[in-house]
């Protein structure tokens, strides 16, 4: 017997498959020679490819059992496959488009994919152009394309599963990068879910003077019912102070004060809306916070959702405009990287979808014409957040009643609305109005793109506000937006907003909330004046990087202002990190703050896996100094254990104080436990968070679920690790929940196969799911569930010819194999009892049937029987 070697290289680029003993046995066993161990590996649906030549001799592959004649192997001579359904990776024009199961037929000596008018369609295909094509109907199967479309074709790679499709550009609709059609958008299966956030702690006073415990439940549910999403915030807290003191006559008592009780944060209800590119919300919510400042409502709203545009649409970038000669090249740079590159027809040309790699940043353009000859161009840009492309526009309309926590603040109804439009690659404007019984305000406003100096923003704002004194006042707020990049020097400069406004200003939130009961929060009490905000960040390359932000508020009628700082330096030298911070807080009605900070970590990588060790100092203007050393870092095979311990040491009489915490990240939860202590007290906290989902296969317990999650179906699949997921794990039934995932895109759902019971295999380890937001889609995985089974197939007592097909026909899944030198067929995922269809030939008495039952108990991981064929 010829050895067949472990690992097996195919002709796919850097692909290996290394096979388990037990499978590089099933190969010994059904091959004898390492030609027929090709054969059977390269063409047992594909999954093991081998390096082999596409072209044999039939003559040499003849049945050695006399009377039983040639095996027909026609159909894979000259390196041609079978008709049938492959699930294969799809491209268009080199561009990956989808994973998906594709008829081929057998037309013109080759295989030829079988795509619907609507397929087509979903790829950009401008179909109404060509009429042959607008006459069928969505449904209708296309397999030449070329008759359809002139110089169209397709190209069917079997050995990498790989169809590529060719179509000329002039025969497509303009469609952005990384766009996914509409019709792709998956609604989600119905659902119930929920988010649980549960965490308490218990602390104790070393002398027995008190104790007090606290626990807190936060629970998220929805519903999901087609394109609806029914959504759910409470809150519920319990607290327990127990104090003991000596009463009026020096007895010693114990006194009690406990508070708990349940709140709802938010309710609501919202759906998307497709043709509008927006989401309609009724409940309460949040506005928009990109015109006006964002304030919580109970009613409607429509607001567009620029994750419905493609990565390529959104943000701000500038649309570039030239002019190609021929059939021209055009490559946009940025700081020297390619950024984007096309190829565009003779003419003015217009690029619409580059993506918005930087706030700003000069665009080098280089047009390479047909004969090699190059132009190049500048096109400096850059952008503040209210930005929008050229022809772009965000909107949005709300109606309700205005929200709040403030005891004694007004709520009254209100209209709000606001839209932003891009005109130019240059010019943003915007604006919108918030009308009230008491307070109307109108905002209009300009962002100016300015080059290589930045982009700058100003907006108005006309406010007229009744107070509860029944006194009007009418005032102006006037803002400006700055920013821009110099990444030659590494710096990122914003000037986030200076905002000035009149004495008789007042926004929609001081308006409703002035005057309340709340007198602690002195911030209600007066309207603002002005407010500054910068920030600067440095990169130094390996010299580390330094930060600076500020910011600055003043009010009417107080003195003093409320100011905050932060600058701070971070460097890593040889794996090791230091970080120094300054930072300065400052309250008009309380005394200063200011800290220093000087932290350092080091890599314990030569003693302990992913583990850092820590030291850091602070120091306040009232001369505390706090010293803390720790020892932090992740353990376990999936980094799912996170750990620190740490010991600090305070002067001033302060008490030294130490702790140690741990989080582990389960398959459907994350715990959370921890101890701290002082000279005076100790404390113990603990929690848990996870989600629950109910859907039609069940409920599965999950992580915490975040806006739109994909739910993994592999049937009889337990245990088995999804990819790129820490902790996540299919259930004892094969199911889980991978729980984020990206709406409105294609979202790679991978099982590592490598965790795969011995009784189980898939039918393709990844799916592509596009979720819209809320969604709970399904990644359906096909699994084989059953043994592994090596069958001995005799007939008219001789063994089946080598080359002949069996394929299972009752008693479970559909399973094919290659029937191997002396006779034997390797299956995987093959149930108890069943029935196989064997044929060599297409004579009558070149096919049988066989029945099988295996052998029960048996703990091999390839059971091996024999069985005969009639």
């Amino acid at each position: 017997m010829y050895p067949i070697p472990d690992t097996i290289i195919s002709s796919r680029p850097s692909f290996r498959m290394r096979l388990q003993p037990w499978q590089a046995m099933a190969v010994r066993i059904a091959c004898g020679s390492p030609l027929k161990a090709a054969l059977v590996l390269g063409t047992a649906g594909g999954m093991f490819p081998a390096q082999a030549e596409r072209y044999f001799d039939q003559s040499a592959l003849e049945s050695n059992v006399p009377g039983q004649g040639a095996v027909d192997l026609s159909h894979f001579s000259a390196g041609k496959q079978s008709p049938g359904t492959y699930r294969v990776e799809v491209f268009l024009n080199r561009e990956p488009v989808d994973t998906r199961s594709v008829v081929f037929v057998q037309e013109d000596n080759r295989l030829m994919p079988t795509l619907s008018v609507a397929d087509l369609l979903s790829m950009g295909v401008n179909v109404q152009a060509f009429p042959p094509l607008a006459a069928l109907t969505p449904a209708a199967p296309v397999t030449n394309l070329g008759k359809y479309i002139p110089e169209a074709d397709s190209s069917f790679d079997f050995n990498h599963q790989r169809l590529d499709i060719s179509i000329p550009q002039a025969a497509l609709k303009f469609q952005a990068r990384n766009t996914v059609e509409p019709s792709q958008w998956d609604q989600g299966l119905p659902a119930f879910l929920m988010n649980y956030n549960a965490s308490g702690s218990d602390t104790r006073q070393r002398d027995s003077e008190g104790d007090a415990s606290s626990a807190y439940l936060n629970l998220e549910t929805g519903l999901n019912l087609g394109a609806w999403r029914l959504r759910n915030n409470s809150v519920y807290s319990h607290s327990r102070n127990s104090v003991k003191r000596n009463d009026e006559n020096g007895e010693r008592q114990t006194l009690t004060s406990t508070r708990q009780g349940w709140e709802s944060i938010s309710t609501y209800a919202q759906r998307d809306i497709q043709r509008l590119r927006g989401q309609f919300t009724l409940g309460e919510a949040m506005t928009q916070g990109d015109v006006f400042d964002g304030v919580r409502f109970r009613g409607v709203q429509l607001a567009s959702d620029d994750n419905m545009l493609p990565d390529s649409l959104r943000g701000f970038a500038p649309v570039v405009r030239g002019i190609a000669r021929s059939n021209a090249q055009v490559t946009v740079r940025q700081n020297g990287y390619i950024i984007y590159q096309t190829y565009v027809s003779p003419g003015a040309f217009a690029l619409q979808d580059l993506f918005p790699t930087s706030s700003s940043g000069d665009l080098t353009v280089t047009v390479r014409e047909s004969d090699g000859s190059e132009s190049t161009f500048v096109q400096p840009f850059s952008a503040v957040p209210v930005m929008q492309r050229e022809g772009h526009w965000r909107y949005a309309v709300t109606g309700g009643e205005y929200r709040t926590n403030v005891p004694g603040a007004r709520t009254p109804l209100f209209l709000q609305s606001s839209l932003i439009y891009g005109f130019s690659n240059t010019l943003t404007l915007y604006g919108g109005t918030r009308l009230a019984g008491d307070y109307q305000s109108a905002l209009a406003g300009v962002g100016q793109g300015m080059g290589r100096f930045g982009s700058l923003s100003l907006d108005v704002t006309q406010a007229k506000t009744t107070l509860r004194n029944d006194r009007s006042h009418r005032g102006q707020s006037y803002r400006m937006q700055y920013a821009k990049d110099v990444f030659q020097s590494g710096t990122t400069f914003t000037l986030a907003g200076y905002r000035y406004s009149t004495e008789g200003f007042y926004d929609f939130q001081e308006a409703n909330e002035i005057d309340a009961t709340d007198v602690n929060n002195w911030r209600q009490r007066y309207a603002r004046r002005s407010k500054v905000q910068l920030q600067v960040n440095q990169s130094m390359s390996e010299y580390g990087n330094l930060y600076f932000s500020a910011y600055q508020q003043g009010y009417w009628q107080l003195s003093g202002r409320e100011r905050t700082l932060n600058v701070g330096y971070n460097v890593n030298v040889s794996g090791i990190s230091y970080g120094l911070n300054y930072s300065e807080t400052r309250s008009p009605l309380s005394r200063d703050n200011r800290q220093v900070a000087f932290s350092v970590q080091v890599p314990l990588s030569r003693w302990m896996n992913n583990a850092w060790a820590s030291y850091s100092i602070q120091n306040d203007n009232g001369g505390k100094t706090r010293q803390q050393v720790g020892l932090n870092g992740t353990a376990l095979e999936d980094n799912n254990l996170n750990y620190a311990i740490s010991q600090s040491h305070n002067n001033q009489g302060e008490d030294n104080a130490g702790s140690a915490s741990a989080t582990y990240k389960g398959r459907a939860a994350q715990w959370s436990a921890g101890y701290s202590y002082t000279r005076a007290s100790q404390q113990v906290n603990y929690g848990i968070q996870g989600g629950v989902l109910a859907h039609p296969y069940g409920v599965t317990l999950a992580q915490s679920i975040g806006g739109a999650v994909a739910l993994v179906r592999a049937p009889g699949a337990g245990d088995v690790r999804v990819q790129n997921q820490t902790g996540v794990y299919t259930d004892s039934r094969g199911y889980a929940v991978v729980p984020y995932v990206t709406t409105y895109r294609k979202n790679r759902v991978a099982l590592d196969t490598g965790t795969l019971g011995d009784r189980v295999d898939l039918d393709g380890a990844m799916q592509t799911v596009v979720p819209t937001a809320g969604a709970v889609v399904l990644a359906d995985f096909k699994t084989q569930v059953g043994a592994r089974a090596l069958i001995t197939l005799n007939y008219r007592g001789k063994v089946v010819p080598f080359g002949a097909t069996a394929s299972l026909v009752s008693g479970g899944q559909p399973l094919t194999g290659i029937v191997g030198d002396g006779g034997s067929v390797y299956l995987a995922g093959v149930p108890e009892n069943g029935k196989l269809q064997v044929a060599w030939g297409p004579a009558p008495d070149q096919r049988c049937r066989a029945e099988f039952t295996l052998p029960a108990g048996s703990p091999a991981p390839v059971v091996s029987l024999a069985t005969t064929c009639r």
